[in-house]
């Protein structure tokens, strides 16, 4: 791997995450894709190595240190290497917890990030509904406040760590009348009166994760746990987005490298024509594109984590957009690469490398569909060109 100029304690977090996933994750992957069941014995883990603390302010008990992006990405890249799936226990939380380290009050980030960073609970975003995914200003899911509390109707739908986690980020409308700019956020715990879970969802991949219906049946929230003003949800989301999407960048980094990592492996262990198929040229070639690839996506994640990091004074929306649709595009081709060097092994469950593929799929459709991220980044170049900033992208 080349030298990316890691800071000593952003090396041990790594060493420390890739630790884990070899000696933890990697011998029981197979069996929670198998029966998608939550991790639970991986996340205590975790929580024991204070890996949950990285994206989190020290002030809140974290380990942030200024690097909560990257620090967020050399973890979630690591776990991922081993199963994307049980990754999102971590990488799920980190979503989760960003709207509050964003845009909380001081008193919301006390009564929630330091059990976040404890790994003592997790937490999870919730935006999509039926009628909003890509479109966040479709949402329906109701706050009406009532006294010193709101009270929610409606329904969330595909929510990463549903049912799991404690702690929900939800965007909900307050002012529907106002469209996204009457959608605020606001924080609902497992438990709630009127807070309840849809089935968990039978998916293609990440199977470890659970993915459940959120549904809001006049739900009683405290005032309290309003994060940031009314009116102000869609920014929160499109905020987190920012900061977020470069995680799902890591996420499918690390699932092509590992499935790059079993590639290799078979390729000098697999004899053909008395020869090792590593000895022939095209599949050679094969090896090095895919290689090639993945050393792009990385650098250009670490770059962007490291970017949002240094609190640049515009969004970095097109950086973040950027890293998620080629990382995640490069993901795809590169599991369905290191499934045909496996040959006919690779198409079946024998072998871990089909899981690699059905893992990667989902990277180019969650947190804004990689149609969407093109749409992101043509609209931040087609305006720096209208605004006269000069060249495109140039920072």
């Amino acid at each position: 791997m080349l030298d990316y100029g890691l800071s000593e304690e952003q090396r041990a977090i790594r060493d420390l995450a890739r630790s884990i996933a070899d000696n933890e994750i990697r011998p029981v992957a197979a069996e929670y894709d198998r029966t998608a069941e939550f991790p639970w014995p991986v996340v205590r883990t975790l929580a024991a190595a204070d890996l949950f603390g990285v994206f989190v302010d020290d002030q809140y008990g974290g380990i942030a240190g200024g690097s909560r992006t990257l620090n967020m990405v050399l973890v979630t890249e690591e776990l991922s290497r081993a199963c994307g799936g049980i990754a999102l226990a971590f990488a799920g939380t980190a979503l989760g917890a960003l709207p509050i380290i964003l845009s909380g009050s001081a008193d919301l980030k006390d009564r929630f990030l330091g059990d976040i960073a404890a790994g003592r609970r997790l937490a999870a975003f919730a935006l999509t509904e039926p009628q909003a995914g890509s479109d966040a200003g479709g949402i329906r899911t109701s706050a009406t406040r009532d006294g010193d509390h709101y009270v929610l109707n409606g329904t969330k739908l595909w929510i990463t760590g549903g049912g799991e986690a404690e702690i929900y980020s939800c965007i909900v409308m307050t002012n529907p009348a106002k469209g996204p700019r009457g959608a605020s956020a606001i924080v609902v715990e497992k438990g709630t009166p009127g807070f309840t879970f849809g089935k968990k969802e039978d998916k293609m991949g990440i199977r470890a994760s659970a993915t459940r219906e959120l549904i809001f049946e006049n739900c009683r929230v405290p005032a309290e746990n309003l994060i940031g003003k009314e009116g102000t949800g869609f920014i929160t989301a499109m905020r987190t987005f920012d900061a977020s999407r470069p995680g799902v960048a890591a996420q499918a980094l690390g699932i092509a490298q590992g499935a790059l990592d079993l590639a290799v492996d078979y390729a000098i262990g697999r004899r053909q024509f008395g020869a090792p198929v590593s000895s022939f040229q095209g599949l050679r070639f094969l090896l090095a594109d895919m290689a090639t690839k993945v050393e792009a996506a990385r650098a250009l994640i670490y770059a962007t984590a490291r970017h949002i990091d240094s609190g640049p004074k515009e969004r970095p929306t097109m950086y973040s957009a950027m890293a998620k649709c080629f990382a995640s595009d490069i993901a795809m081709e590169v599991t369905t690469d290191a499934v045909q060097v496996f040959g006919g092994y690779g198409y079946m469950r024998d072998y871990p490398i089909e899981k690699y593929m059905r893992d990667a799929k989902i990277t180019q459709i969650y947190e804004g569909t990689n149609q969407i991220q093109r749409e992101e980044i043509g609209k931040v170049l087609i305006g720096e060109h209208v605004a006269g900033h000069g060249r495109p992208g140039h920072a």
